[in-house]
């Protein structure tokens, strides 16, 4: 059914196509250090870096808006919450161990009190070419963390809940009293807590006609008086349950106990409570905690150095907030040790701002009535939370009477992710009644919000479907990053070639200056073709080929892994890494060898040449030089400490070139004058040293690509030079350089593994290279090697493959049928090289295919699903060319 729906699926509204371009901007990553990290700079927030930077403890105090303040940013401006903002932000300014970041989102709380930061450039639009960053990540360390992240307001479902014209309350007020804005001047504000009544107030006094749908049977009393005050008529027991109007809201209708009325409006201001940000608590593994008197979710208990102060707590009261964000900071502060004294949290001059009748202090909004401070009243009574008179049954609070009602009309839970009442109910009927499986089948809070809005309203009616309370039900689990991160900023300047420096050989500038096509292969840009050679890798390639099969032609190897062994015991040390012996190689000889992983898989291949009785020589594959050197260190500290041999890398200290062809002995001697490389004095596998402008000089012969061959070493300083004297003395014989694509294809030719026959899961049975080890025993890999399993007959072996459809080609890749089977699964096996043989005329590839079906003259059929591709083949042996290894050896 996938294959069926994925077009319609993935062309729907809302799934973004991924630039193909390099991202543009610039970004950075720091590391800073901190005794305490305040996340949030609300009241809370404020007020707990306060106290802590008092104390003398080092503080950092994030915030994601760009202002601090948090909720107190959205009271009146000539309110006493903004007098006291203004006063406790000039005490911070004044604290020079007291560190702000705005416009700073904490995405991610990790192991060891490390919070990930991202850092949004201030004007939004950074200028690369000015070196500004878009974002930059900081990974803040801190001995002591305090959450103080606020809460999040929820919406309320209802039919066309979606319409233009409906927002939360507290964004009416934040557009208000931060921004000058007013959304509307005919209001319904929809709620069932008291917080929402603060919004209505404020755009009360900004001139707009305001009527209140409350769901309670009785807001609270001063709430009530206060909205007389105002001119403000409040509907009890009224539940909004649908929008009307179609480009915007233009009135709503309202179920209450006598039934429907439809009142004219266009502005919905709603709030269905408030949801503590418990996102970074649970980062660290702490599951959040339901509290039934706030119908909520709150952090669950914290670790040692971690504390929790304001809203996320479920206390919603700003002088709460503030108190609580006081002690938090105190403790905190004290648990690294700083022991300065620490103020009161409300003797910051608030008294001088505003005072009550009674002698409490105030944090007041001159809308919404005064607010009692938590201590210092004469009556020590506790503020009323604003949720205190939310309903108790579990699903009560979202459906409630408006079931019925809901049906006329989409009510969306999720406004991201279009996900509805209906689509919950839905997952309710099919079985996802889990919390995880719903958030997977309805596709809820997989937005860019993460269900901030959204996941505890759909808790919540899965649990009325249910029947059960919504502890029971459980919660999705939240993970970083908290907001979306551009990826760019996480690699910060790691980008490109500072992610991965490109290395080049000595002869890298001759290439390019001669028409090389560069190819970056792992950490180096090698040649893949000339220009020379042809216009494309197409046309290039074989003609390359054909060079080197009928004349010669010069490649850089420099790339090769070169690692000098020396010691008493190194010949021992190379009989124990390799699977072949190495103990009696003539010195002026050398030897082509595998290792082994501890598993038995192979591991590497390479060659190394014996200079004396101690010292050896060692090359490996350019994609496992590193690797094979830290294999080597680590044999040597762990398993054989004893063994005394030193190895070292000296990649970088010599240049290499390898000259291939019928000719390339007549070059040799050319290059050479003074050398004697017959056949006699340099055989196959022999090697001569000698001295060059007064650098060391190795040339041995050994062949990748059949022929004979010659790989000439020498120091990394001349090496250029090298290389021109050898493209001088070979021009005469027909030489030409040659690059990696050319080389690749001549290896299949020949039948040589390499890395995509060495890819981690291949053993030396698989690859038809047990003769090496014989019946040796004693070296990395031995034992678990003989398990039974890799002698399985259901186990690959290497064959070739040579194509019987003319004008088609095998693809790498490719899995392997018999004729006339059903292609399905994993197949016989898979072909791994491939390349078109002009010597051949024909395609070919290696292939590893199941032992009992490897039977050679057997037909074979290449599939390539993703292409719809089917391609007969021949199973042959996997050297193509030469198998007698005439020309190698001539």
């Amino acid at each position: 059914a996938w294959m069926v729906y994925e077009h319609f699926i993935r062309n729907a509204a809302g799934l973004g196509r991924a630039g193909e371009e390099p991202d543009p901007d610039r970004y950075e990553v720091r590391n800073l250090f901190a005794d305490v990290a305040v996340i949030g700079a609300g009241p809370a927030g404020l007020s707990a870096a306060l106290a802590a930077g008092e104390a003398g403890a080092k503080v950092v105090l994030v915030e994601q808006d760009f202002l601090a303040g948090g909720t107190l940013l959205s009271e009146p401006a000539d309110g006493e919450a903004r007098a006291w903002l203004s006063v406790t932000l000039a005490r911070l300014a004044h604290m020079p161990n007291v560190s702000m970041m705005t416009r700073t989102t904490a995405f991610g709380a990790y192991d060891s009190n490390v919070l990930g930061l991202v850092e949004r450039h201030g004007s939004g639009t950074a200028d690369p070419a000015k070196g500004e960053a878009r974002q930059m990540v900081a990974l803040l360390r801190a001995k002591t963390m305090v959450y103080a992240t606020g809460s999040i307001e929820r919406p309320l479902t209802f039919a066309n809940n979606d319409r233009p014209g409906i927002m939360l309350a507290s964004a009416a007020r934040t557009y208000l009293n931060r921004f000058a804005v007013l959304a509307g001047t005919r209001v319904m504000v929809a709620t069932d807590n008291d917080s929402a009544y603060s919004a209505a107030f404020d755009l009360a006094a900004a001139g707009a006609e305001v009527t209140i749908a409350d769901g309670r049977a009785e807001p609270t009393h001063e709430r009530l008086e206060q909205s007389r005050h105002w001119g403000i008529a409040v509907r009890r027991k009224s539940l909004i349950s649908n929008a009307l109007g179609r480009h915007a809201v233009r009135a709503v209708t309202l179920s209450e106990p006598g039934g429907t009325i439809t009142l004219k409006c266009d502005l919905v201001v709603v709030s269905g409570g408030w949801s503590p940000t418990v996102h970074l608590t649970c980062h660290l593994g702490v599951r959040p905690v339901y509290r039934e008197d706030i119908k909520d979710f709150v952090p669950g208990k914290l670790g040692a150095g971690q504390f929790v102060a304001g809203a996320v707590t479920g206390g919603f009261i700003t002088a709460g907030a503030i108190e609580e964000g006081h002690r938090a900071g105190a403790e905190a502060a004290a648990f690294c040790g700083a022991t300065k004294s620490v103020q009161p949290p409300f003797s910051l001059d608030l008294a001088e701002i505003n005072a009550g009748p009674n002698g409490s202090h105030f944090v007041t909004s001159p809308r919404s009535g005064p607010l009692p401070h938590f201590v210092g009243g004469k009556d020590g009574s506790p503020a009323r939370r604003p949720q205190d008179s939310l309903p108790t049954r579990s699903g009560e609070r979202w459906f409630g009477n408006r079931k019925a009602e809901l049906t006329k009309g989409k009510a969306f839970i999720d406004l991201q992710m279009d996900v509805t009442v209906s689509d919950v109910a839905l997952a309710h009927r099919e079985g996802y009644e889990s919390v995880e499986h719903l958030k997977r089948y309805t596709t809820l809070g997989m937005g860019a919000d993460q269900g901030k809005t959204s996941n505890v309203i759909a808790i919540s009616a899965m649990a009325g479907l249910r029947g059960m309370a919504v502890p029971d039900v459980g919660t999705t689990t939240f993970r970083p990053p908290y907001t979306p991160v551009a990826v760019g900023a996480l690699a910060g300047r790691s980008q490109r070639h500072l992610y991965k420096p490109f290395r080049r050989t000595p002869m890298h500038d001759w290439h390019v200056a001669n028409g090389a096509q560069m190819l970056e292969t792992g950490v180096w840009m090698r040649p893949s073709f000339y220009l020379a050679s042809g216009r494309d890798v197409d046309q290039a390639y074989p003609a390359e080929m054909r060079m080197v099969r009928e004349a010669a032609g010069l490649m850089d190897i420099s790339t090769l892994g070169k690692i000098d062994v020396q010691g008493p015991d190194a010949a021992e040390f190379l009989d124990r890494v390799y699977v072949n012996g190495f103990a009696k190689l003539p010195i002026g000889r050398a030897r082509y060898g595998i290792m082994l992983r501890d598993d038995g898989i192979v591991f590497d291949d390479g060659t190394t040449m014996r200079l004396s009785e101690r010292h050896f020589f060692m090359t490996t594959s350019t994609a496992k030089a590193a690797d094979v050197m830290s294999r080597l260190e680590f044999l040597l500290d762990t398993a054989w400490p004893g063994l005394r041999v030193s190895v070292t890398s000296v990649t970088d200290e010599w240049a290499a070139m390898s000259v291939a062809g019928p000719t390339s002995r007549e070059i040799l001697a050319a290059a050479f004058p003074d050398l004697n490389v017959s056949n006699e004095a340099l055989p196959h596998m022999g090697f001569l040293e000698g001295r060059y402008r007064d650098k060391p000089l190795r040339i041995i012969r050994l062949s990748f690509s059949g022929e004979r061959a010659y790989e000439i070493y020498t120091g990394a300083s001349v090496g250029k030079e090298m290389w021109c004297r050898l493209i001088e003395a070979g021009t005469p014989f027909g030489q030409k350089p040659y690059g990696v694509e050319a080389l690749g294809a001549l290896r299949v030719e020949k039948g040589h593994v390499a890395g995509p026959e060495i890819d981690g899961r291949t053993t030396l049975d698989d690859l038809g290279l047990s003769r090496m080890a014989g019946k040796r025993s004693g070296y990395v890999g031995d034992v678990l090697g003989r398990r039974e399993a890799l002698s399985d007959p259901a186990r690959p072996r290497l064959v070739g493959l040579r194509c019987l459809e003319p004008g088609k080609r095998l693809s790498g890749g490719a899995i392997l049928f018999r004729p006339g089977e059903r292609m399905h699964g994993h197949g016989l096996g898979r072909i791994t090289s491939v390349t078109y043989s002009p010597t051949l005329d024909a395609s070919v590839g290696l292939a590893l295919i199941a032992r009992n079906a490897a039977e050679e003259g057997a037909e074979i059929v290449a599939a390539y699903p993703m292409k719809g591709q089917t391609v007969r083949a021949r199973i042959v042996s996997p050297i193509f060319l030469d198998p007698k290894g005439e020309r190698l050896h001539g």
